[in-house]
C-alpha cells in the first residue's frame, strides 16, 4: 500500500487499517485500469458545503506536469470514504466515482446524507494507493445561529513567492475557506523569479491543466485544502489578465486572442481546466466558454454568502482599461460588471435573506478608490477610479448600493481580493459625500504572494488615502484575512507576512476590526 502525506499523528496511524476497510468497498477496476504509480500527487480537497453534503475532489496524476498527468487514456474507478473519525473503521458514506480521462482524471464526488455543521474526514482509494486524509465540515442547518469561522484569500502567484500564508491559514482550522480569485497566473516563465512557471503563457487546455497541476503540487496549498472545505470563485488570471467577458487583454494571436472566436476557445479551455481542478459540483462544469459560477450558501441564520463572478458577464472596461478613469465612460448606464441575470439573482439573495450577516465574497475593489487629487474631468469633481474594479461600472455599483438601502439589507459585508493590499473600507451610498451614512463594510485581503514581499504601506496608496477617507486601513504586505462571525459580532483579523521570497516566514496580525450587528461600520478591536 502506498500512503500519501497525512497531517498529524492520528492521521499517520489511520493508514494502518486502510486495507481492511477497503475490502468492504465495491470496485469495478480491471487489470487494465490499475494505477501502478502513486496517483495522489496533487492532494485532495473539498468544497461547496451544504448542511447535508459536500464535494470531494482529487485528480489522479502520477506525473502531474506531463500532458496526461502520467495516466493512460482510460477512465479509472476511484473509491471514496467519509467518516466521523480519521480511523475510517465505520465510514458514514462511501462510494465509487469514475475519474474520466476526458476530465483529466479528476473526481468530483457529491456526497449527501451528512449531518449539519459537523466535521468529517475523507479519503480516496485506487488499488493499493490511499490518498492523504482530508477534513471537511458541512454548513449549519437553517434556523440555527452558531458561531462560524472562515478565512479568505486571493492572488497566489507561484513565481513571486512561497505559499507560506496558506500553511498559516491551515493552522487556524477555519470552518471554511473562501478563495476570491487568481488561484493561478497565466503568464510565461520568468527565469529571474523566486520560482518558475513551466512554459510560455498558457492558451490551450493542456497548458491550463499543467499550470493548475504545478500550483497543486505546492505542499502549503495542499495543506490549506486538507483542513477545511473551500468555496472558490475566479478573477482574471485564471484566464487572461484583465479580460472582460469575451474581450481579452489585447489582440495577440500568439496568446490565443487574435479574434473573439480565438478568445472564446481560450476561455473554454481555461474554464474547463478550472472546473476540473476545483471542488465544484457537476452542475457547475463548463459548457464551452460558459461556466455558472455565481452561487449562494446559507450558514444557518448566522450568515448568507452570495458568491459573485465579476469577470464572465462584464462589459469591457471603460477608458481602454487605463486608470485613473478620466473619460467619463465609467458612468455609462449600459456598462455592467455582473450582467442583468446575476444582478437580479444577487438582489433576490439579499432581499430574501433572513440571516444576521449578508456577506458578498467577490473579486475586485467595491469601494471607490480616488486616484487623483481634485476632479477627474475639468470642471467636474467626480472621482477618478480604477477602471477594472467597480469604479469602472459606477451605475452597477450604485444600483446595488441603492438596493441595500431601499430593502434595508442588514449587516452588509463585502469580501474582496485582487488588489494585493489589505484594506478596510466604510461603504457609503454616495462615496463623493463624506457625510453620507455608512451602509456596510468592505474587507479586502492582500495577496498570498503576488507583488512579492511588499511593504507595510506602499507609497502609491499612501499618497491617495487622503482622497479616500472611507478607506480606514491599508497594508501592502502579503497574507489573508481571518473572520469569526456570530449573531452579535463580525470580527476580522488581517494576517500579515513580512516576506514571501523565502519559505517559512512568521505570521503577525496587522489590524483587527469588529462590526457589531445592527451598527454602522467597523471599529478597531
Amino acid at each position: 500500500m502506498t500512503q500519501g502525506l497525512l497531517v498529524g499523528r492520528r492521521q499517520l496511524l489511520a493508514g494502518a487499517g486502510a486495507l481492511a476497510t477497503i475490502a468492504f468497498v465495491p470496485t469495478t477496476a480491471s487489470a487494465a485500469d490499475r494505477v501502478v504509480e502513486y496517483p495522489f500527487t496533487l492532494g485532495v480537497s473539498s468544497g461547496d458545503p451544504l448542511p447535508d453534503g459536500v464535494v470531494l475532489w482529487t485528480r489522479l496524476a502520477p506525473r502531474p506536469l506531463e500532458p496526461t498527468g502520467g495516466m493512460t487514456p482510460r477512465s479509472v474507478p476511484v473509491r471514496w470514504q467519509v467518516s466521523e473519525t480519521d480511523t475510517f473503521r465505520r465510514p458514514v458514506r462511501q462510494g465509487v466515482d469514475l475519474a474520466k480521462a476526458e476530465d483529466a482524471h479528476t473526481v468530483h464526488a457529491d456526497v449527501r446524507g451528512l449531518k449539519p455543521h459537523r466535521w468529517y474526514y475523507y479519503r480516496f482509494i485506487v488499488g493499493d494507493h490511499v490518498s492523504p486524509i482530508g477534513r471537511t465540515r458541512t454548513a449549519p442547518a437553517p434556523g440555527t445561529t452558531p458561531a462560524i469561522s472562515f478565512s479568505f484569500a486571493s492572488c497566489s502567484h507561484y513565481e513571486q513567492g512561497y505559499f507560506t500564508a496558506y500553511r498559516h491559514l491551515a493552522s487556524e482550522n477555519p470552518d471554511v475557506v473562501f478563495h476570491l480569485g487568481d488561484y493561478i497566473y497565466e503568464g510565461r516563465t520568468n527565469p529571474n523569479a523566486v520560482r518558475q512557471h513551466v512554459g510560455p503563457e498558457i492558451v490551450t487546455l493542456e497548458d491550463y491543466r499543467r499550470r493548475h497541476a504545478l500550483y497543486r503540487t505546492d505542499p502549503d496549498l495542499q495543506a490549506a485544502h486538507l483542513v477545511a472545505p473551500w468555496i472558490v470563485t475566479w478573477d482574471d488570471h485564471e484566464v487572461d489578465n484583465n479580460y472582460a467577458g469575451l474581450t481579452p487583454e489585447n489582440q495577440d494571436p500568439a496568446q490565443g486572442n487574435g479574434s473573439s472566436a480565438d478568445f472564446a476557445r481560450r476561455r473554454s479551455a481555461a474554464y474547463k481546466a478550472y472546473w476540473e481542478h476545483m471542488p465544484l459540483r457537476a452542475d457547475r462544469r463548463a459548457t464551452g466558454p460558459d461556466l455558472p459560477l455565481y452561487r449562494g450558501f446559507g450558514y444557518g441564520d448566522t450568515a448568507r454568502f452570495s458568491v459573485l463572478d465579476t469577470r464572465q458577464f462584464r462589459t469591457d472596461q471603460p477608458c481602454n482599461d487605463t486608470f485613473p478613469a478620466t473619460c467619463g465612460d465609467d458612468f455609462d448606464p449600459s456598462a455592467t460588471i455582473l450582467g442583468e441575470a446575476q444582478t437580479t439573482w444577487l438582489e433576490r439573495q439579499l432581499g430574501e435573506s433572513t440571516a444576521v450577516w449578508n456577506v458578498v465574497p467577490q473579486q475586485v475593489l467595491f469601494a471607490n478608490l480616488d486616484l487623483e487629487a481634485g476632479g477627474a474631468v475639468p470642471g467636474d469633481n467626480r472621482d477618478a477610479g480604477l477602471t477594472d474594479s467597480w469604479d469602472g461600472y459606477r451605475v452597477s455599483r450604485q444600483r446595488l448600493m441603492d438596493y441595500v438601502v431601499d430593502r434595508q439589507v442588514d449587516n452588509f459585508v463585502v469580501l474582496t481580493g485582487d488588489i494585493h493590499a489589505h484594506f478596510m473600507a466604510d461603504l457609503r451610498q454616495n462615496f463623493e459625500d463624506e457625510s453620507a451614512p455608512v451602509i456596510g463594510t468592505e474587507l479586502v485581503c492582500t495577496s498570498i504572494t503576488s507583488g512579492g514581499n511588499g511593504t507595510d504601506q506602499s507609497a502609491y496608496f499612501a499618497a491617495v488615502l487622503p482622497e479616500n477617507p472611507h478607506l480606514r486601513y491599508n497594508s501592502n504586505r502579503r497574507g489573508y484575512v481571518s473572520c469569526r462571525v456570530d449573531r452579535d459580532n463580525y470580527r476580522a483579523d488581517y494576517r500579515i507576512l513580512d516576506q514571501v521570497s523565502t519559505p517559512g516566514a512568521p505570521l503577525r496580525t496587522g489590524a483587527s476590526f469588529v462590526i457589531e450587528a445592527g451598527s454602522q461600520g467597523a471599529q478597531p478591536a
